[in-house]
């Protein structure tokens, strides 16, 4: 049986945590900052956890990854 291929742009932009959540960055920062709120910019730092729903649909792209 071949391997599996991982999607390259979800290998890209998503890490797994040690017990199996996984990590993306923050949406929302990329332009328009002038719009956005203060509190929004704090807010959306650095990484977060994705929901269980995200978390499996982004499991099947990265099959190696669990």
């Amino acid at each position: 049986m071949p391997k599996m291929k991982t999607k390259s742009g979800a290998k890209k932009r998503f890490k797994m945590t040690a017990t199996g959540k996984v990590k993306a960055a923050q949406a929302g920062k990329r332009h328009g900052m002038i719009k956005r709120t203060n509190a929004f910019i704090r807010d959306a730092r650095g990484t977060t956890v994705l929901s269980a729903a995200d978390t499996k649909i982004i499991k099947t792209y990265m099959p190696y990854d669990r």
